[in-house]
């Protein structure tokens, strides 16, 4: 038959019934400073290419749609927002309320 079990009884965590003393005795034997190393690889590719897809032939057509008034452009992100988002900043500069 199972043990009964106090749950209100507090409960200790292993890290607090653990002697601290090995990890002391690990901490000096570790280096006081550590260096960063960079792995660069120089046969990484410098730029993105999708798997299977040549676009080498296509061009980007995009239609430029001017600003409309009732819009304004936020001086934080550059988008172009409608004229309810808008706040101030400090500056007194437009920024979007995502922003703001």
């Amino acid at each position: 038959m199972a043990t009964a079990s106090d749950y209100d009884a507090r409960r200790v965590a292993d890290v607090e019934t653990q002697d601290p003393s090995p990890l002391r005795e690990l901490a000096t034997t570790l280096p006081a400073s550590s260096t960063a190393v960079v792995d660069e690889d120089p046969n990484d590719v410098l730029f993105f290419e999708l798997p299977g897809a040549d676009l080498s032939s296509e061009e980007l057509s995009v239609t430029v749609i001017p600003q409309r008034a009732d819009e304004f452009t936020c001086s934080s992100c550059f988008l172009v927002q409608h004229r309810s988002r808008m706040r101030t900043s400090g500056s007194g500069l437009p920024v979007c309320a995502d922003c703001a």
